[in-house]
């Protein structure tokens, strides 16, 4: 193991924690289809975390409705994000990590003119949890 990130895990430990959808897309780097996933258009107030490790993402205030298919942020949580760059499917894109755990996100685009930083992190609600600020 690489001791790159606070919670390393084998493969065999992460398939036994995660669902076949959840380990396709946060281990993998695999992709939900637009429009199907649990936070797309979920509109609660609180807290998203890492679906892996629990670690704090992206904070509701930050969400917005892009269109796009996925839930959309324009900003996210101080340094709890790594950035890498992805050249897959024939395109540049900045793909966005857990830091925390390497676990795969989604993806970061300078799209969002709208928003006060310019920033659309377009990201797979297998990836994350919501939890509600009105509970303990």
């Amino acid at each position: 193991m690489s001791e790159k990130y606070s919670v390393e895990k084998t493969e065999e430990e992460w398939r036994k924690q995660l669902d076949e959808e959840e380990f396709h897309v946060l281990r993998e780097h695999g992709t939900e289809r637009a429009f199907s996933g649990e936070y797309w258009d979920f509109k609660g107030e609180g807290e998203y975390h890492c679906r892996a490790c629990d670690a704090l993402l992206f904070d509701s205030e930050t969400k917005f409705d892009s269109g796009c298919g996925w839930p959309s942020f324009f900003r996210s949580h101080s340094d709890t994000i790594e950035y890498v760059g992805d050249t897959s499917f024939g395109m540049h894109r900045i793909e966005v990590l857990c830091k925390n755990c390497g676990s795969h996100l989604g993806h970061v685009f300078e799209d969002a003119p709208q928003t006060p930083t310019g920033q659309r992190y377009c990201i797979n609600s297998v990836s994350i949890k919501f939890k509600d600020k009105k509970e303990p």
